[in-house]
């Protein structure tokens, strides 16, 4: 049976967020935009939510709003409809996850505060998110504009570096790629229930972001047991790797179950080489060897290729050492390095600029 409490708190909710109930039609939206009402649809779906019919009133004035904003976007930088439909759909997928990712902690953090179980803390978040909202919002505003002005430093020294060496047309630029793989993770987790599944995985993401973003890295996804993280340089990269390695070269206790906070070793891989980064993922051959070496590397190591050694071999801070040549899936013969830290090698962090 449906609870009257908590459909008046979704209710109060919408009118806090989206300025009300739904008053308006596809038809209306798209005669106060200046845009067909085909498109007014597809935007819709393209942010992720459901379909609707012309006539159905689904929409709200924060609806209205945003579609006035991509029409201006249309307007007036020119901007073509396949790539405004790109940035709605990243926004939605974007938004999807993030909305989750903050609400399934508050809930958990509501849980564990007031010993609550997980409905009645849902019920709680709900009530208080109205009141949350302002400030969610404050951080994500500040979130993008520092990594928007974090890509514009990016793109800049970059293009300034390959101005100067003459290489114009070098694009897609070079990234170290790599990732980390928990071993065992299977059978490591297998005792553990959903809550302290959650903190396990919870726990390594944390702790492997912590160390990316410290080394001068980024991650660029989580997969469950494994993280995908990209540096500018080959330097930087391998701080990323080792301090990856060296974060997680415990082992997990053997009475595991019941008991999420140990650590699990991982097994970590390095590649220095051209990848296209679309979708805000990274693709191409360095993505592949990457996780082929992850799949051959042994725990609490990192695995690099011969091109990655001889991009670093100047670098005293790293040492390498060659191994037999083995077969990687879909790319034949490959030579891997295992990397080490040299005798030069300081505490984590990037490598000092010219």
């Amino acid at each position: 049976m449906p609870d009257p409490a908590a459909d008046s708190t979704v209710a109060a909710l919408e009118e806090a967020l989206l300025g009300g109930n739904r008053p308006l039609t596809a038809d209306e939206v798209a005669a106060r935009v200046g845009v067909p009402a085909e498109r007014v649809l597809a935007y819709r779906r393209m942010f992720g939510l459901p379909t609707a019919e012309h006539d159905a009133p689904v929409f709200t004035e924060a609806d209205a709003r945003a579609g006035e904003v991509i029409a201006t976007l249309s307007r007036e930088e020119g901007i073509e409809p396949a790539v405004l439909g790109e940035l709605v759909r990243s926004l939605g997928h974007t938004m999807d996850r993030l909305v989750l990712w903050q609400v399934e902690a508050l809930v958990e953090d509501l849980a564990d505060r007031y010993a609550l179980d997980h409905p009645s803390a849902r019920l709680l978040v709900l009530d208080r998110l109205a009141g949350l909202a302002p400030h969610l919002d404050a951080l994500l505003t500040y979130a993008f504009h520092r990594q928007l002005a974090a890509v514009a430093g990016r793109w800049d020294a970059e293009l300034s570096d390959l101005h100067a060496r003459g290489s114009e047309g070098g694009l897609p630029l070079r990234r170290a790629v790599g990732f980390a793989d928990m071993v065992s993770f299977t059978r490591r987790t297998a005792g553990l229930g959903a809550t302290d599944l959650s903190a396990f995985v919870e726990r390594f993401e944390a702790a492997a972001r912590d160390v990316v973003a410290a080394a001068g890295g980024r991650v660029v996804k989580t997969i469950g047991d494994a993280v995908l993280f990209v540096a500018d340089d080959p330097a930087t990269g391998a701080l990323v790797a080792l301090g990856l390695a060296d974060e997680f070269g415990g082992d997990v206790p053997s009475e595991l179950a019941g008991e999420a906070r140990g650590v699990t070793p991982v097994r970590v891989s390095l590649v220095w080489g051209r990848v296209l980064s679309r979708f805000g993922d990274v693709f191409g051959v360095p993505v592949t060897l990457a996780a082929r070496l992850t799949d051959m590397a042994s725990p609490s190591t990192v695995w690099t290729d011969v091109e990655t050694a001889e991009a670093l071999a100047a670098d005293d801070r790293f040492t390498t050492e060659a191994l037999p040549p083995r077969e990687a899936e879909g790319l034949g013969r490959v030579e891997p390095f295992v990397l080490r830290r040299g005798p030069a090698s300081g505490p984590a962090g990037p490598p000092p600029r010219a």
